[in-house]
């Protein structure tokens, strides 16, 4: 039983969930700044954006499975199986010798990477009730910045002082370590159990969604139009499945992704804010680092270390939105005031040019920073406010589905408008001015609609206290539900 493990069980289980997240989400940002230099060895330099879009792809596919499948089946096999593929992947890409192999290993370590981030936030709320985890939240999300923050740092350290390779190597010690920890200390608890698994939902969603990233992936590399077979044909393709799924899935008699669960008005808001959020975050972590690099001529280690504004406030917002929570039970008025910060912060970033003063930038980036801390920490705690406790682990698993689909929906909208911005600007003004343009355009763009339209979804929300339930409540309940 999760009520019976002691305070340092958990203390140690919270170590693993918090280094297996970590891992996760560095893997998203640690192998950008290596690219250039492991394109220049291995060749291929056309399947350069592959080596990214492969380990997004899967991971993407595969968060809502996990979630579903630790629902049904206990969160410590899930766990286990996705971190012995997000190793063996590490491993492989190490050791990878041309592009096509580092690619399909990148897939590989994708697979394994869903299951950590959706798990991990599940398990915290399995293992602490809500006025605890609110405060444990907050060092979650504090976490998911800290690794946009050291991500694009080591990579670079990593490629100019060894080799690109332990970019991925890395990985190894530290995720052996961490399912050591797992096997030992997390028990093995059932799930709600469940019949035959939905086979033909799972084939129809994972084509579904592999097409719309690709078609979003060939739209925001440039030189694509929306109306481009390869774009159009692969979004068409899609949301011809996903209509599919959703019949294959309201005649499933055990759902990979219960459908009912959209009939909860909370649980629908909170999926699109954290879609929307995304809008913000993929605003500063992506062009902004891009406006340094081609606006003001930094390395790609220099840019990674420039965003540090940006993501310090984020982990200090997303610790103080746990405190907040932990300390007042309320939730929805701490939530509703990160959209002003995000509105603020991206709107000023409308006035850069390549000679913008380093430090007033410093302050916008931090206004961006503390409007996305609480999103990245709140969502999950609502979350749970919102469903049972037997949806709890597909529940955190949609949170970061729709946030990296909300992602790859950005990257593909702000990609073009910055191509079309770059290709009418640079014969005017050179290309220096002409990224810096593109940059005041794009993060206005993405960051003030995600945030209008979240904090329209955020005052939509129930109000009310937070919940103050324990681990042995949720965990009774869900055992309830299997009788």
């Amino acid at each position: 039983m999760i009520a019976d493990i002691k305070p340092r069980g958990n203390g140690l289980l919270l170590l693993a969930v918090v280094g297996g997240m970590f891992l996760a989400m560095l893997d998203q940002t640690i192998v950008g700044t290596a690219l250039p230099r492991i394109t220049a060895e291995l060749g291929g330099t056309a399947l350069y954006t592959w080596v990214v879009t492969a380990y997004l792809l899967t991971a993407t596919v595969t968060v809502p499975l996990y979630g579903r499948l630790s629902d049904q089946h206990g969160r410590k096999p899930l766990l286990l199986i996705g971190m012995a593929l997000f190793v063996t992947g590490s491993v492989l890409c190490g050791l990878a010798q041309d592009m096509p192999q580092l690619i399909a290993f990148r897939a590989l370590q994708g697979l394994g990477a869903g299951a950590l981030m959706p798990l991990s936030m599940a398990l915290v709320l399995d293992l602490f009730p809500p006025d605890r985890s609110a405060r444990v939240q907050g060092a979650l999300g504090g976490v998911m910045a800290l690794s946009f923050l050291a991500g694009p740092f080591i990579g670079g350290v990593f490629t100019d002082q060894a080799s690109w390779r332990w970019a991925f190597l890395v990985n190894v010690p530290l995720g052996l370590a961490l399912m050591a920890i797992v096997v030992l200390r997390l028990p093995r608890l059932p799930g709600t159990g469940g019949g035959r698994p939905d086979y033909l939902g799972i084939a129809v969603f994972t084509v579904a969604v592999s097409a719309l990233l690709i078609g979003l992936t060939q739209k925001g590399d440039g030189g694509n139009t929306w109306t481009s077979a390869p774009v159009a044909l692969p979004i068409l393709a899609a949301l011809a499945l996903l209509v599919m799924f959703v019949l294959v899935e309201r005649r499933a008699a055990h759902p990979i992704m219960p459908l009912h669960l959209f009939a909860n008005r909370d649980y629908t808001l909170v999926m699109v804010i954290s879609f929307c959020t995304a809008f913000c975050m993929y605003a500063g972590v992506v062009f902004l680092p891009r406006y340094f690099q081609e606006a003001l001529t930094a390395s790609a280690t220099e840019s990674g270390t420039r965003i540090y504004p940006l993501t310090m406030a984020m982990v200090l917002g997303s610790v103080l939105m746990g405190a907040l929570m932990s300390r007042t039970s309320l939730l929805k008025p701490w939530l509703a005031m990160a959209p002003f910060l995000l509105v603020a912060g991206t709107w000023l970033c409308a006035n850069l040019t390549t000679a913008t003063s380093g430090w007033l930038l410093a302050g916008w980036m931090a206004l961006i920073g503390l409007g996305m801390g609480p999103m990245l920490s709140g969502l999950t705690v609502a979350v749970q406010q919102a469903v049972p406790p037997r949806h709890i682990g597909m529940a955190s698993a949609n949170l970061t589905f729709f946030r990296q689909i909300g992602g790859s929906v950005a990257l593909a909208v702000g990609g073009t408008a910055y191509s079309s911005v770059i290709g009418r600007e640079t014969p005017l003004r050179g290309p220096a001015a002409a990224h810096a343009e593109a940059a005041a355009v794009v993060i206005p763009l993405l960051g003030v609609t995600g945030a209008l339209v979240a904090l329209a979804a955020i005052l939509a929300l129930r109000g009310g206290r937070l919940e103050r339930t324990t681990a042995a409540d949720r965990q009774d309940t869900a055992l309830a539900a299997q009788v």
